[in-house]
């Protein structure tokens, strides 16, 4: 598994695209694979209307981008994914556990967040984390936290708790409702000629 990480460096952005989603990562692939088109038509397709200096200029800019992408990735290359919690990262859980319970928000987003940098398909840390965020209020993105964790493999085992959340969710977004009592509505019309003719009846009995 470990060459085949690796194996991604053939290709610029590819290691940031395949093994994190990078969007950056896919930009840059994308513009190495134009690059390497041009140089290719250049060469074999219009080489009657190229000049051969220009292609061999084109040549040396793609491979140039190739090097410098390819060192950049190699001095910043992504670690692997921890699956499931080492000391290091079991201690940090914690730590963001208890200052959820004590209702230190900030310390516990906190180290949720720098635990999942750490080990990003810990569910359980996730969950933790969009229950933080409907705590304080910022329901889109618990709810976009949740909906996420509920469509990966890491999700598995809280499929009941996550249900649970996204219901608080949507209850959390309801308008609240007023019960008014039928002696505070304001009177219409209609009720004042009726109360008026009422007292008429009453003073002609």
């Amino acid at each position: 598994m470990g060459f085949a990480r690796y194996l991604t460096l053939v290709w610029p952005g590819m290691p940031w695209l395949w093994l994190r989603g990078s969007f950056a990562g896919l930009l840059l692939a994308l513009a190495f694979a134009l690059a390497v088109d041009v140089a290719v038509f250049t060469t074999w397709i219009w080489s009657e209307l190229i000049d051969f200096r220009l292609s061999l200029a084109i040549w040396t800019a793609t491979a140039l981008v190739w090097l410098i992408a390819t060192a950049s990735a190699l001095t910043s290359f992504p670690p692997p994914i921890r699956r499931g919690r080492d000391a290091a990262t079991d201690a940090l859980f914690v730590k963001a556990r208890d200052a959820y319970l004590a209702r230190d928000w900030i310390a516990a987003e906190t180290k949720l967040r720098t635990l999942l940098d750490l080990s990003p398909t810990d569910g359980e840390a996730q969950l933790l984390l969009g229950t933080l965020l409907r705590r304080v209020g910022r329901l889109d993105e618990a709810a976009a936290a949740l909906e996420t964790l509920s469509r990966s493999d890491s999700g598995s085992l809280w499929v009941s708790s996550i249900a649970r959340e996204l219901e608080r969710i949507t209850a959390a977004r309801r308008p609240a409702q007023v019960s008014v009592e039928p002696s505070t509505l304001p009177l219409t019309r209609d009720d004042t000629d009726t109360s008026r003719q009422a007292s008429t009846q009453e003073r002609a009995a």
